[in-house]
């Protein structure tokens, strides 16, 4: 397959534009690794995220028992999910210095990172090394991927184990029929680190099947219909090392997987229906119930959280493959590989909001669409600098600049928001500011971390002490776990506010406003993301706007 590679930008003498690239994909991936190092200690812990580290020790129980501890097997229902990221989080917690959530933090931002760099390689290796540098940067810049890499334990690890897969795909699209070792391994790999994360890796099936027929046209067309059975057959044959490998990766990292061959498909039996009691979350300004939310839930989000320039270049990256698939002076390797990554990018949206499953927490269940949309970008950008170079030469400043600028308009929201960056929201839908009025921001809790620090602070320098022969008692109004881990052993948490002696709210709509004396409010663009409140010889009722579901 064609690359873009050269001369898309012109350089100085002696300095190739590949080796420019390069260089400056490498400076943006140490910038990323150097920012993460210093600021993964900013970063709450979420609803799961207690429950993931008991999961992760039950795993490690089981393993270190020789299996006969199985309590693992039947642990709520994270059984049904891989534990891969939390057993690494909690044997890197054994050697290294930090509190185990701390730790958890710091394997995210790590998991992250390689994420970023497979990204790039995949995003290079189809359109050369500006289209690769473009990819880098498109996902480096987008808030929802980077805010969730730091503390979401399934879906950013899901979303790098994808895009390690799809980097097998994709090689395998341009050797075939005749895949190196290499790509049989990162095959193989991928495939094992995605189901064995979320079972909903198995879409992946899916992308190659149809991804691949442009290319097996071809083959009937060239070699006739014998030989190209033949040649996929050699390809599944060499392809089995690497699916054995791809099942003892998965059954290393999701033990259940394998207890039983019907266990996956039960996976995604249970999976596919609404498995809790129903609640209500805020969309587009109305209080739905997750179970009944409407098509248009993903569609809206995406367009409202990833930043503009993505969705314009990922937007004509689909058009032009779906424009590009009936020509036949295009390479079906390139047909093949483009449609993959458009599948990859499109398709779990498509079948969604077809199918209409209980939607909930914003797009963090589809991250993992996120790195192929920046590839799609990336090679856009790159395409687009190729043909400006060839006829508008005088074009490439302005296409750039333009591209910069809206690299920048996220950049300032992600130091704005710090370290909210998940509940960004771009500048069609007026920020987080505007969008904080039809739409939940901070979902997971985040901020009660920041509210905790500060609460416990104020405290100090007001010298104040708790009640004699009992600590104090905060009532929350959010995730109990976080707050406690984050305000420590001097504190009892609760939702009971009448004998409490402050009140910790999220900024949410099912979080009261209390007319109470403010001691710490979280505020990032001018909205608050928690507060807390002096309820001493107080009566407060409820902290909860609306009943418990």
């Amino acid at each position: 397959m064609t690359s873009i590679t050269t001369s898309a930008i012109d350089t100085p003498a002696r300095r190739s534009i590949e080796r420019t690239c390069d260089d400056l994909a490498m400076l943006v991936l140490a910038m990323v690794s150097v920012i993460a190092g210093l600021t993964f200690r900013d970063y709450g812990l979420g609803w799961d995220d207690y429950t993931h580290a008991e999961y992760a020790d039950l795993l490690l129980r089981m393993f270190g028992s020789g299996f006969k501890d199985t309590a693992a097997l039947s642990f709520a229902n994270l059984y049904m999910y891989g534990g891969g990221f939390d057993m690494a989080a909690a044997l890197l917690h054994k050697i290294l210095p930090l509190e185990l959530f701390e730790t958890r933090r710091l394997v995210g931002a790590i998991v992250g990172v390689i994420g970023l760099a497979v990204t790039w390689r995949l995003g290079r290796r189809i359109g050369g090394p500006l289209a690769g540098l473009a990819t880098l940067l498109l996902l480096a810049l987008c808030p929802i991927f980077y805010g969730h890499m730091f503390m979401n334990p399934k879906d950013a690890p899901f979303a790098v184990a994808m895009i390690i897969l799809m980097l097998g795909l994709v090689r395998l699209a341009e050797e075939y029929p005749q895949p190196s070792p290499r790509t049989i391994l990162i095959v193989g790999l991928g495939a094992g680190l995605s189901i064995g994360t979320r079972i909903l890796g198995g879409l992946s099936l899916v992308y190659a099947m149809i991804g691949f027929v442009p290319l097996f046209l071809e083959e009937l067309r060239i070699e006739g219909a014998r030989e190209a059975v033949r040649r996929f057959a050699h390809v599944v044959y060499v392809l089995l090392p690497g699916l054995v490998l791809g099942y003892l990766v998965m059954g290393l990292i999701w033990p259940w997987s394998i207890m039983q061959p019907g266990n996956p498909f039960e996976a995604l039996t249970y999976f596919s229906h609404f498995f809790e009691k129903p609640w209500k979350e805020m969309f587009d300004g109305a209080i739905v119930s997750v179970p009944d939310m409407p098509w248009s839930y993903l569609p809206t989000l995406f367009a409202l959280q990833l930043p503009e320039v993505m969705l314009v270049l990922m937007t004509g990256a689909v058009i032009g493959t779906f424009a590009l698939l009936p020509r036949r002076e295009v390479p079906a390797r390139r047909k093949t590989i483009l449609l993959m990554l458009t599948l990859a990018a499109t398709l779990p949206l498509a079948i969604a909001m077809v199918k209409r499953p209980a939607l909930y927490n914003g797009i963090r269940h589809f991250v993992f669409v996120i790195p192929p949309m920046a590839v799609l970008g990336g090679v856009a950008f790159a395409w687009a600098m190729e043909r400006l170079r060839a006829n508008h030469r005088a074009w490439q400043p302005v296409v750039l600049a333009t591209f910069c600028f809206g690299l920048a308009l996220p950049l300032a929201e992600m130091i704005r928001l710090h370290p909210y960056q998940y509940t960004h929201f771009n500048h069609i839908a007026g920020t987080v500011r505007a969008a904080d009025d039809r739409f939940m921001l901070d979902y997971w809790g985040l901020a009660l971390k920041q509210a905790s620090d500060e609460l416990r602070e104020q405290l100090v320098e007001r010298q104040e002490v708790p009640p004699r022969n009992r600590k104090w008692k905060v009532a929350v109004c959010g995730p109990q776990r976080p707050a406690q881990v984050a305000l420590g052993p001097d504190f009892t948490i609760g939702w009971d506010s009448n004998a409490a002696d402050f009140a910790m709210t999220l900024g949410e709509f099912y979080c009261k406003g209390l007319t109470a004396p403010v001691m710490v409010e979280i505020k990032r663009d001018d909205v608050v993301f928690a507060r807390v409140y002096d309820i001493r010889g107080r009566s407060i009722s409820s902290l909860l706007s609306i009943p418990a579901p």
